[in-house]
């Protein structure tokens, strides 16, 4: 179903020009019925946080030139892992991890499978022993489509004071 849509892997070094506007306006159409809440006004913020941090990756799909949805993320910096704060504990030496920090479609291209491939592709050739993600605990729904992708609840976390409350998630990655 989603045959006509091409993925493309952008990382720091290589942002276009008007990438980060492009990612917002892609935000601005997924989120439009929330666009009033604070929190989600700030996206932008959180584009220029992730697309400078070390090893940032991105993948973006378009239909044709029309961008339909993203995912991005990067590694988080040994011993500064947020998520570290549940109650999960990694075994067997798992330690370096990849935050998967935005997945998302825009509504017209929704329920074509187009996350899942944006998801895989993001991290089809990581070399991180852990990703970890965080899901609106309001939003059951997207749980339970992340635990069908790998991956656990082990938590949960209000990384900002206005925003939602996150159900912490974490998959590993390597056997």
């Amino acid at each position: 179903m989603t045959r006509g849509i091409d993925l493309r892997h952008y990382g720091t070094e290589h942002l276009p020009e008007g990438f980060k506007q492009m990612l917002i306006d892609v935000h601005a159409d997924a989120y439009a019925d929330a666009m009033d809440d604070e929190f989600n006004q700030r996206f932008p913020w959180f584009v220029d946080h992730w697309s400078g941090m070390k090893d940032f990756t991105c993948v973006v799909a378009f239909d044709g030139d029309e961008p339909t949805g993203f995912a991005y993320g990067a590694p988080l910096q040994p011993g500064r892992e947020w998520w570290r704060s549940t109650a999960f504990e990694p075994n067997n030496g798992y330690t370096v991890t990849y935050a998967v920090s935005e997945v998302m479609v825009r509504p017209k291209w929704r329920k074509q499978g187009i996350s899942d491939r944006l998801h895989e592709a993001l991290l089809k050739d990581r070399e991180d022993d852990l990703a970890v993600l965080l899901v609106d605990v309001t939003h059951p729904k997207v749980q339970e489509l992340y635990e069908t992708w790998g991956y656990a609840k082990v938590g949960e976390q209000q990384p900002f004071a206005d925003s939602p409350v996150y159900a912490v998630m974490v998959k590993r990655l390597h056997s």
